[in-house]
């Protein structure tokens, strides 16, 4: 198997690839083509099938595998598959690991220094707090670790919702040493629950898609009550203290227009909407760089609102 990372200018690629996205369109002059994304662990790339009622194009959806054969070819700068055959592939044909995304960093090292953090978080109500996600319930962080944090946007794989996590825990941990009013208990045990409502928000892979439930709800505000439910049935947890937790959560995009229900009114709640912020936009930068281009710009990024480009190394 040739893994997408590996495709170059002029490649005919023919081999089993996972359909992510598949959709209609129609050229200027009206003729119909089919838009898809293909992707395997190593990542992904635009196809596009220009004679779909070709008898080389069999019939297949969205979230199928696929054999395929075509071009890699260059397009506005960006590499784009240019399908010629494609029909559904039989299960003895591929194997499913090699088309999942995965984090490139080792899920048990992360899982460690995730409990590591959870130890340091000195509140007996807090602590009892993330232990009953965390450590009682085994089911929840097997799911957890292994889960993603977006359908496409940023840290979108196996162990990017752990990674992510991880990550806004440590860039938290060092703006409490920076400014000592902040509330390190607070604040930490936020950034570790931050984004657990992705769990019920988000499909396991391959599919990695919304959920009913992430569609009607979202994961702000599947989080916060998550987090109600188990803070509720701590014998004697603080309920000011489970309401500035709650309020965290629910703000923790830092602005209306970005999905919070509420804007942040806590030092601690800014801190945990600019960590998260901080995270998602570097994630971004870091997967914009692994796209295949002829130069250092990048194009334009819609999540960064500009054109972006490498720095030369």
């Amino acid at each position: 198997m040739i893994f997408i990372d590996e495709f170059k200018e002029g490649d005919i690629i023919q081999g089993v690839y996972l359909c992510k996205t598949k959709t209609g369109a129609k050229t200027k002059a009206g003729k119909d083509y089919e838009n898809l994304v293909i992707m395997d662990k190593t990542g992904h790339i635009d196809g596009k099938i220009w004679e779909p009622d070709s008898p080389g194009i069999m019939d297949f959806d969205a979230n199928d595998f696929i054999m395929i054969k075509g071009q890699v070819v260059l397009y506005n700068k960006s590499l784009q598959f240019k399908i010629d055959t494609a029909r559904k592939a039989d299960p003895g044909e591929y194997i499913e690991g090699d088309y999942v995304p995965a984090s490139r960093f080792n899920i048990d090292d992360m899982a460690a220094e995730f409990f590591e953090i959870i130890s340091s978080v000195k509140n007996e109500y807090l602590n009892a707090l993330l232990n009953v996600f965390f450590v009682k319930d085994a089911a929840f962080f097997e799911k957890f670790k292994v889960a993603s944090a977006a359908k496409s946007v940023h840290h979108g794989f196996m162990g990017g919702l752990l990674e992510h996590t991880l990550s806004v825990a440590r860039l938290c941990s060092k703006i409490c040493e920076n400014y000592d009013y902040i509330n390190r208990d607070i604040l930490i045990t936020s950034a570790l629950l931050h984004d657990i409502g992705k769990t019920k928000e988000l499909s396991a892979f391959p599919q990695n898609d919304y959920t009913d439930e992430g569609n009607l709800v979202g994961h702000i505000v599947i989080g916060y009550g998550m987090i109600r439910e188990k803070a509720e049935g701590i014998s004697g947890f603080p309920e000011v203290l489970a309401r500035e937790i709650e309020h965290c959560i629910l703000s923790h995009h830092g602005q209306l227009e970005f999905g919070s229900p509420k804007k942040p009114a806590t030092v601690e709640a800014y801190a945990l909407a600019m960590a998260d912020n901080m995270d998602a936009h570097f994630e971004i930068f870091r997967e914009s760089f692994e796209i295949k281009n002829a130069n250092n710009w990048l194009g334009f990024n819609k999540w960064l609102d500009s054109n972006i480009r490498r720095t030369e190394i």
